[in-house]
């Protein structure tokens, strides 16, 4: 965040610094200097131009605000930044929406989002790293900044992995020790032998005495942790899931500990012992959180593919020799070897060599991509059999492969809106659980047959760990995370959590042309040539003639001659026919070329290419001819090329039930001969980009919801205006500003792709909390007996236990199944064409 604050050793407060927008010259500094210096506490400013930022030396605690509004009173502002931070000991819904509201109430946030799988809240707004901090420790939870980088990652890394290796220590020690005290209590009710040998051969009592010691070592050791959060949440009015573990086994133990050792205070035939179910209860709850940790490791590993690609060292070159380099101190226009094989290390330009690079990892295109000087390349992809030096020019959080990580994790912490339903309801689930747990106790020791007190007990106990909901908590995050990994995987990336909502309720697709179902550049497409003439030695005249042209149409018929190896002959006497097109002498030859009007005025017959150009004119192409000596030689048609993955991309999007329109700049002739070849349903032509803003709005209200696919830069407003805007990625310019989704391919087979993916993934969300919900919904009045009167079931503590971290599990099980998620197109490479 662009927002800190400097503390002395005494941890007073001493300095704060605000980023301030809006000063042009040394009078806003100085306003600004003012304005700052009247408020109450502050000792001396100092405001600097240049990086805009004002640093503000106190002589003690000053409300922030005081100062931002001193700031916007002189006309100036305070912008927002956003602040990440990784928060630790989170284990249900109920705590993230307590995390959330403690944020959102600290003076100059204005947007708190907090995620159970990621274990981290994204805060907006302008208020101090420390006050958040705070606001967290406030409510029992630990906070702390999140750092980027690749140290960073691998710190997150071991962090997480010593809390999975503490929970498999703790859970080992639970199952060996709640073990014996299962087989003894259990094993006695169950098994007849079993309960006359532990009669005989140990006694009952110390059988108790036992079950009593092994159930404190469990409760005090492995489950330490319930304890430790779960009744200072209680104490805070604030409980949590740990404080219905907390309760719930606390009362098992605690009443077993009564029957055990002061009998008599309990009323006649209550004295039973629960410790087999305050051990059971711990072991499985652990079981679970073990499980959810296993699995929420495997929901991020698209984010650690992704790092993983990223090389370590590079080969720079400094004064005079190679040098191997952590990727970290790379600079900007170091020159880089890239040797076969290795990963090309940062985002360059290619200044010696040839070779081919595997970019698949980035673009999902399969077919390595030819690199000489002049070509870029990015960071992360793999150089194949030939050696290149590169000048680096991107590093760093610049390099496309650090942008789209960034991407990937903001969507994968982002919150969607049907996650809103689910935060209200949790806030209050666990107070009303506890209730209905207090509620079922009474009813039973009113209501219930002899032994009314452990019937009560028992049925309470069950209240309480049937319904922790961790399952709701993880229901959405945990499908988000793995669905945008897996967009990433596919080169779509969602940079707005709400764009993977609402892209499946997209009802039309609108495309802008150039670039997007085109190649974007004029290319030359026809050449058909007269009978007596070759064709290399024509396009070989032409392109002589049309080199002196700056017209882009000239452009490409001298690029077609290049890259076909033909050598351009001498020209001479250039002359441009206004209206009609151009002349030379090309080695003593006189050529002509330019359109049909030029040829009648020259004398010649174009009637000899009338059926090519009406294929020409369908297309939506303007045919050009070309004259030798005066005689016709050749037909010529230049056009933006269709990408040969366009076609697929419309029908697969025509499969998914939605319309697909057009807009572009282009004539309407040319725009319907390209719709008509592709099967797109509705055209708007001749559209100036500002229009675009106004064809999305028409498309929206004829059809409902809609996409907008283009550039991503003068598309820009089109892609705002739209509900979900998708950008193309061009080259490494990856965070398109104004789009929701990038497609890094450059391929529109990204758009049903991404449709797809959310379609998928929202299916997922809701399996999840249908099952979250209906499993709480059907399984607490189970717990509370309500069976019992007309079927004589009552749900055990334990199987309580078990079936909650089965929920837990299922939810999680449940979402990685996204990771096998296949697209409806196969990424095709438009560069291998």
């Amino acid at each position: 965040m662009s927002l800190s604050i400097t503390s002395n050793s005494h941890d007073v407060i001493d300095t704060i610094s605000l980023p301030i927008e809006g000063m042009t010259c040394a009078s806003c500094v100085s306003r600004v200097e003012a304005a700052l210096a009247k408020v109450e506490g502050v000792e001396s400013v100092s405001v600097n131009l240049a990086t805009e930022r004002a640093d503000v030396r106190l002589t003690g605690p000053v409300d922030r605000t005081a100062l931002i509004q001193a700031v916007e009173k002189v006309g100036y502002d305070v912008p927002a930044g956003t602040t990440e931070l990784a928060v630790d000991n989170m284990t249900c819904a109920s705590c993230v929406s307590r995390v959330e509201k403690a944020l959102k109430a600290v003076p100059g946030v204005t947007e708190a989002t907090v995620n159970l799988a990621t274990e981290r809240a994204i805060v907006r707004g302008v208020a101090a790293v420390q006050d958040l901090i705070a606001a967290i420790e406030k409510v029992g939870y630990e906070a702390s900044p999140v750092n980027t980088g690749v140290q960073a990652d691998n710190e997150a890394a071991e962090k997480k992995d010593a809390e999975r290796a503490g929970l498999r220590r703790d859970l080992t020690l639970a199952v060996v020790l709640a073990l014996p005290v299962f087989v003894l209590e259990m094993g006695s009710h169950l098994i007849p032998a079993m309960h006359e040998w532990v009669t005989t051969a140990i006694g009952m009592q110390r059988s108790w005495y036992l079950q009593f010691v092994l159930t404190t070592l469990v409760l005090a050791i492995p489950g330490r942790r319930f304890y430790q959060h779960g009744f200072p949440a209680l104490l805070r009015l604030a409980p949590d899931m740990n404080s219905l573990v907390a309760v719930g086994t606390a009362a098992a133990f605690g009443y077993s500990v009564v029957a055990t050792f002061a009998p008599g205070l309990l009323p006649a035939g209550t004295v039973n012992v629960y410790f087999e179910a305050a051990a059971a209860i711990v072991t499985l709850i652990l079981l679970g959180r073990f499980l959810e940790a296993r699995a929420k490791g495997r929901t991020s590993e698209a984010i650690r593919r992704l790092v993983g690609l990223q090389a370590k060292v590079a080969h720079v070159s400094r004064d005079g020799r190679i040098v191997d380099i952590p990727i970290d101190d790379v600079a900007l226009g170091d020159i880089v070897e890239v040797r076969p094989g290795e990963r090309v290390p940062v985002d360059g330009e290619v200044t010696e060599g040839r070779s081919f690079v595997d970019e698949s990892m980035i673009t999902g295109e399969p077919i390595p991509v030819e690199k000489a000087a002049g070509s870029d390349v990015v960071g992360g992809t793999i150089n194949q059999k030939g050696a290149l030096t590169l000048r680096a020019t991107a590093v760093g959080g610049q390099t496309m492969l650090a942008q789209i990580i960034r991407l990937v994790e903001q969507a994968q912490g982002s919150k969607l809106p049907i996650q809103a339903v689910v935060d209200k309801v949790t806030l209050w689930f666990v107070p009303a659980v506890m209730l209905a747990a207090l509620l079922t106790f009474v009813v039973w020791l009113i209501f219930g047959p002899s032994p009314a007190l452990t019937f009560a007990l028992v049925n309470a106990v069950a209240v309480l760990i049937i319904a922790c909901p961790c399952a709701m908590g993880l229901a959405t995050p945990t499908s988000i995370m793995v669905g945008t990994g897996r967009g990433a995987e596919l080169g779509v990336l969602f940079r707005k959590g709400e764009a993977l909502q609402l892209l499946k309720d997209a009802r039309v697709v609108a495309v802008d042309k150039t670039g997007t179902l085109t190649e974007g550049r004029p290319v030359l497409t026809d050449l058909e040539i007269a009978e007596g003439f070759d064709r290399s030695q024509v396009l070989a005249k032409v392109a002589a003639v049309e080199s002196r042209s700056e017209h882009p149409i000239a452009h490409a018929i001298v690029e077609s001659a290049v890259e076909q190896g033909i050598e351009l002959p001498a020209m001479t006497d250039f002359e441009s026919v206004t209206g009609m097109g151009v002349r030379a002498t090309v080695d003593g030859a006189r050529v002509e070329v330019g359109a049909d009007r030029y040829m009648r005025e020259l004398g010649l017959d174009v009637g000899g290419f009338a059926g090519t150009a009406e294929r020409l004119g369908n297309e939506g192409k303007s045919p050009m001819y070309a004259a030798i000596d005066g005689r016709l030689a050749a037909i010529i048609a230049v056009a933006d090329p269709i990408k040969p993955s366009t076609p697929a991309a419309i029908a697969a999007l025509h499969q998914l039930g939605l319309k697909v329109a057009m807009i572009t700049g282009d004539n309407a002739r040319t725009a319907q001969a390209i719709a008509r070849q592709l099967d797109i349903d509705e055209v708007i032509a001749e559209v100036l980009p500002e229009g675009k803003v106004e064809a999305v709005r028409r498309l929206r209200a004829a059809h409902g919801q809609i996409a907008f696919v283009g550039d991503g830069i003068n598309d820009a407003p089109a892609l705002a205006e739209a509900d979900v805007g998708l950008a193309i990625g061009s080259g490494t310019d990856v965070a398109v500003e104004s789009a929701d989704v990038v497609l890094v391919s450059g391929n529109l087979q990204g758009v049903p792709n991404a449709i797809a993916l959310s379609k998928a993934t929202i299916g997922n969300i809701r399996q999840n909390l249908f099952w979250a919900f209906g499993y709480n919904t059907a399984l607490i009045p189970v717990a509370a007996g309500v069976l019992y009167p007309a079927y004589g079931v009552l749900l055990s503590p334990i199987f309580a236990a078990g079936a909650m971290a089965l929920s837990s599990v299922f939810v999680l099980g449940n979402a990685l199944r996204l990771r096998r998620f296949q697209p409806p197109l196969a990424m095709a490479s438009d560069s291998a064409h």
